[in-house]
């Protein structure tokens, strides 16, 4: 598996499966607009390519996780050994937090590639197979409930 390292945050929370990211790759405006009233952002700023490119969304251009992790010289949480610290302990979206207290320690277990891939095969409805994003409650192919977080 070829790993895109644009889509590999430091907090564990992979963009390969963040809504904001496939809103904005798939020009899903309808899913913009739930997520800009979630986020309480225009729809239009509904838009990354990933945490570590050149085009983030908003609130990932000041995340004090990732500006942590870069001022410690590490690619990820994973590789520090104060994890969880206050930055995971305070994070202010609770999928989120759960999330990275789940990912954190596999990515260390698995390594990035294996960790990448997991994550990927998470979020698929196991109903249908379609491909789900981070934080879905239910599949948006065959509306079966999900919870892959």
């Amino acid at each position: 598996m070829k790993i895109n390292s644009e889509l590999i945050p430091p907090c564990g929370l992979y963009c390969g499966v963040c809504g904001i990211l496939i809103a904005h790759r798939d020009n899903n405006q309808k899913f913009k607009e739930v997520l800009g009233g979630f986020y309480g952002v225009a729809p239009d700023e509904i838009r990354c390519r990933g945490c570590m490119s050149d085009e983030t969304f908003v609130y990932c251009r000041i995340c004090p996780i990732k500006a942590c992790a870069g001022d410690r010289g590490y690619v990820g949480c994973h590789q520090c050994n104060d994890f969880p610290c206050e930055h995971i302990n305070n994070f202010s979206y609770p999928v989120g937090k759960k999330v990275m207290l789940r990912a954190i320690p596999r990515w260390r277990d698995l390594g990035t590639e294996k960790w990448v891939e997991e994550e990927e095969q998470r979020y698929h409805c196991p109903n249908c197979g379609y491909k789900l994003f981070r934080g879905a409650k239910q599949c948006r192919n065959c509306r079966q409930p999900v919870d892959p977080d």
